[in-house]
């Protein structure tokens, strides 16, 4: 049985409100990213977490120290999601620090099948960040 832990982009998460469940039947379907993983045997999803934010210079000590939610629960495999693989440009260099802390776990690249393509996706992505919306500012002066 395999182990799985999945770490998210957390400005998908918080920002734009991503639930993980395409993840999550993709998972359950041995589709995308887990269809490697043998049908007849069961896969245990340890858990799931949100990395911690676009870096600074303590970036990579902060994933490890975060990871270490999912190591402790004897994880085999960390799979970053779509969201991270697609959208992250430091995925590689996390990548790396992650497997040279803890070397015992896999990481792999990717969660759930793609309907379309990266640019696209990250073409979509761009605009959902890039809408104009309201903050407490625009409350506290009074234009909403």
């Amino acid at each position: 049985m395999a182990r799985i832990g999945i770490m998210t982009c957390s400005n998908a998460v918080q920002e734009l409100g991503c639930s993980s469940a395409v993840c999550l039947a993709d998972m359950r379907k041995r589709k995308g990213a887990f269809a490697d993983y043998p049908k007849d045997e069961p896969v245990d999803l340890v858990g799931m977490i949100s990395c911690p934010g676009c870096p600074t210079l303590v970036g990579e000590d902060k994933l490890i120290a975060r990871i270490r939610a999912l190591t402790e629960f004897r994880v085999d495999v960390i799979h970053f999601s779509n969201c991270v693989t697609e959208l992250c440009p430091f995925k590689n260099k996390y990548k790396s620090a992650l497997e040279a802390a803890y070397p015992k776990v896999r990481i792999r690249l990717g969660t759930h099948q793609d309907a379309i393509t990266e640019e696209e996706f990250r073409a979509r992505v761009k605009k959902l960040f890039g809408q104009e919306r309201k903050t407490m500012v625009d409350v506290i002066l009074g234009r909403d």
